[in-house]
């Protein structure tokens, strides 16, 4: 099965993938053989008016299952980071550091996509997107209602006959919907022991579950 799967995402370099079972299946070959990563993105918002925010950017690296660090660059500057047991939001104008549990904010979360377990559709719902912008989509409803987000739309191109997360479409249930487009991802690179270590900042304001 394992090859059969490879010899399909082999096949989609020389034509566009087709159908939910063929994006289905990419996306699970990605989640199973992607175990870490490390990308750019930019970002814009959409309001339910249709009106689109300006672009911010930055920089993500995962490793599964848990791990991550999110990192907005231009205009402003923030960290999103995962240590496996813990999420940490740090507001670098602000000072300020929010702490968590992971298991909780990650489960439903489009993180929970990128970088979690490979159980994707224990807490989502998939089922085909169609075609747009020479990518083809999946579209991920999680199956809690204890979330921001209706639903997540991903993106999937192929790179060296590998299918890989090229844009996301995040829809909250205020009608805004958050377009993420990635870089080139760099598959399985070797990160060192503290690439998900943070730190809160000498006079930082911490607020959670190790803070106030």
């Amino acid at each position: 099965m394992k090859h059969l799967v490879r010899i399909l995402l082999v096949a989609t370099a020389l034509a566009p993938l087709r159908g939910e079972a063929a994006a289905l299946d990419a996306l699970r070959e990605f989640v199973r053989a992607t175990r870490s990563g490390k990308t750019t993105f930019t970002q814009v918002v959409v309001n339910k008016s249709g009106k689109t925010s300006n672009p911010v950017s930055g920089s993500f690296t995962f490793q599964r299952p848990g791990k991550f660090r999110w990192v907005y660059e231009k205009p402003y500057e923030q960290s999103i980071v995962g240590d496996g047991e813990r999420l940490w939001i740090h507001d670098r104008d602000l000072n300020q550091v929010t702490v968590r549990k992971l298991d909780g904010a990650l489960g439903q979360s489009p993180a929970a996509i990128l970088a979690g377990n490979d159980d994707l559709e224990k807490n989502f719902d998939l089922k085909d997107g169609g075609s747009k912008d020479g990518l083809e989509w999946l579209i991920a409803v999680p199956k809690s209602r204890d979330t921001t987000f209706e639903l997540v739309r991903i993106g999937m191109r192929v790179e060296g006959g590998v299918a890989v997360l090229a844009a996301m479409e995040l829809k909250d249930s205020f009608g805004q919907t958050s377009v993420l487009q990635f870089g080139k991802m760099e598959r399985n690179p070797v990160l060192t022991a503290d690439a998900f270590r943070f730190t809160p900042p000498k006079g930082a304001d911490v607020f959670g579950a190790d803070g106030k």
